[in-house]
């Protein structure tokens, strides 16, 4: 093997990101630590603390404290001031750690992470098989992980930027309309309508039976009386005549997403909307080289394509589609109206009408 000559400039910038990525993927654990101990919440909700301080508040060791703290401070994730000897987080530090109801919330995907590692041995023989690896027979950290990191793109963006954006929905919804969320999972999404349009009725499906157990239980926790969940598949929810059908970054999950949009149209009103909302994306792989492309890219490697692989059909879209496959599949469906109505950094949200 002809070995070519080393720029040592260029090697040295590339271990450099290589360092930067190791301490990325070491300090996750540390995050994981940090929300479960209420680390975060406590340096946010306090002010500057010493590490001693930090323990004492959170009950925890002070010599592991110390070493989390500055494993944090060394992220950029806290701050760490050498004449106080104290740490302290700012208001955007907080927003992204500290407040799990903050619609800046990133904790959720580190959990997510975990059940990658975790799950490594099953994908790692999907990669030999070609076969897939069912969404419910990952490690629960997933689903938990998920929920958290897409309720706060949800809070953050829903009900103020997706609807609205959406040909006439929103005044259906303040009326009183009968609205779909399929692959609701925890229910984030579903719950957040049924609070903000309590004139509509919100029936929220997931063919994972512990994410719909779940779903119950929040909404029994908020007195909810216009949603009910339920199990079901995207090809087989029950109900007619839907005015709004939601489908919340599952699409590119599905093993048939052509035969799951045919089974929409059938199932919507015929002044209905269906609303995609997908992992954002442009149509060509180069596009997508970028930092959100490659969170995408590794997720949909680890968990999205398996997934679809290991259902019917296996179409595998992956959670980098792009607009234009995306809106092939949604056409095949007998959807002649397909829009882009919206988009973050994160989603692209796409309208279709018969």
């Amino acid at each position: 093997m002809t070995t070519a000559a080393v720029d040592e400039i260029k090697l040295g910038d590339f271990m450099n990101k290589m360092v930067a990525d190791l301490g990325a993927a070491a300090s996750s654990v540390l995050v994981i630590i940090g929300q479960q101990l209420g680390l975060y919440k406590a340096l946010a909700d306090s002010g500057p603390l010493s590490a001693e301080e930090l323990a004492s508040k959170t009950g925890t060791s002070a010599r592991y404290i110390l070493e989390w703290a500055s494993s944090q401070a060394a992220s950029g994730y806290i701050e760490y001031d050498p004449i106080t000897l104290k740490f302290h987080m700012t208001p955007e530090q907080a927003a992204a750690f500290g407040d799990e109801e903050s619609p800046f919330y990133m904790g959720g995907g580190f959990y997510s992470i975990a059940s990658m590692f975790k799950d490594e041995p099953k994908i790692t023989e999907a990669f030999q098989t070609g076969k897939g690896v069912s969404w419910g027979s990952h490690d629960s950290c997933l689903f938990c992980g998920v929920a958290k990191f897409f309720k706060a793109t949800y809070k953050a963006h829903l009900i103020h930027e997706w609807i609205p954006a959406l040909d006439g929905v929103q005044e259906k919804l303040e009326q009183g309309a009968k609205i779909a969320d399929v692959g609701c999972g925890y229910g984030h999404s579903t719950l957040l309508m049924a609070e903000t349009y309590p004139n509509s009725q919100f029936f929220g499906y997931d063919f994972h039976q512990p994410s719909i157990d779940q779903a119950k239980k929040l909404a029994k926790e908020k007195n909810l009386t216009n949603v009910t969940f339920s199990t079901a598949k995207a090809k087989d929810f029950p109900g007619e005549s839907y005015d709004l059908v939601t489908f919340f970054d599952c699409l590119h999950d599905m093993g048939d997403p052509t035969g799951a949009a045919k089974y929409v149209h059938s199932k919507l009103a015929p002044d209905g909307t269906w609303m995609i909302a997908e992992p954002f994306a442009h149509d060509k792989l180069e596009e997508n080289l970028n930092p959100v492309g490659r969170v995408y890219f590794s997720f949909s490697a680890t968990v999205c394509t398996p997934s679809s692989l290991s259902q019917e059909v296996g179409l595998a879209l992956g959670a980098q589609a792009g607009e234009k496959k995306l809106s092939e599949v949604i056409s095949s469906g007998g959807f002649t109206r397909i829009r882009r109505a919206t988009e973050t950094p994160f989603n692209i949200i796409l309208e279709a009408r018969r």
